[in-house]
């Protein structure tokens, strides 16, 4: 008994004390942190850019007011927007990683852009696929009864029909959040030192594999855990404020 408790504390000492290790998971948090934040900027405002666009474009067509010029453009941006969401979303994201690291950054091989630019476009698609259902779920009452008012289509979207679409697209954005603090745990294929490279860094150090892989784990799991109270704190104060 007295050398499994023995054992265990060499393979702590091993993974967490030895060479300040427990230092180089901090920093491999923060990386991770700072990747998550910065993608996630980016994949809002490429989403909801994307799916304003969309969401325009469907509703303008069908309601064939669009003036010849500006129908055009429309429809051409509407169709890059098409393309980039089917390549994004039908190609695995390691591999979009690795594509603007080894091809488009292959002269600075800048791990950190490469990485923000990438997991910020991915989560974008997505982002923009749950923005323009939350959009086209609004009943189209809404949009007649504020032109009526005198409103104007970009206040229209602003004041009365994302509000309503945020609160409805709320429980799937948060889960896109949360999916995407997992998918960066595949930032280390760029040499980025996350969280995920150091954990497996520390385990072929020390060839321990429990303590740095529970540990990777268990931070990941509090991160969501925390990410999932803030959502639901969010999801009851604006059910609160219907009422």
């Amino acid at each position: 008994m007295g050398e499994f408790f023995n054992s265990i504390a060499q393979s702590f000492e091993a993974t967490f004390i030895t060479d300040n290790r427990w230092l180089q998971l901090l920093n491999g948090l923060w990386v991770t942190i700072q990747i998550t934040i910065v993608a996630a900027l980016i994949g809002i405002v490429l989403g909801f850019l994307i799916a304003m666009i969309r969401s325009t474009h469907d509703m303008q067509l069908a309601g064939k007011k669009c003036q010849k010029f500006g129908d055009r453009v429309l429809k051409v941006l509407n169709a890059i927007c098409n393309v980039y969401i089917t390549v994004i979303r039908g190609t695995p994201v390691v591999i979009q990683l690795m594509i603007m690291y080894f091809i488009i950054f292959a002269s600075s091989r800048n791990g950190i852009l490469a990485a923000f630019i990438s997991f910020g476009m991915n989560s974008g698609a997505y982002v923009a696929e749950i923005v323009r259902s939350g959009i086209m779920s609004i009943d189209k009452g809404q949009f007649e009864a504020s032109r009526s008012l005198g409103f104007n289509y970009k206040q229209t979207m602003v004041l009365v029909i994302l509000p309503q679409a945020f609160k409805n697209i709320l429980p799937a954005l948060g889960n896109e959040f949360i999916v995407l603090v997992k998918e960066t745990s595949v930032a280390g294929y760029v040499a980025l030192q996350d969280l995920t490279y150091v954990g497996n860094f520390i385990r072929s150090r020390t060839y321990e594999a429990f303590f740095p892989l529970i540990t990777i784990a268990a931070i990941y799991l509090i991160i969501v855990l925390i990410l999932q109270f803030f959502l639901k704190k969010l999801e009851r104060r604006l059910r609160s404020s219907d009422h």
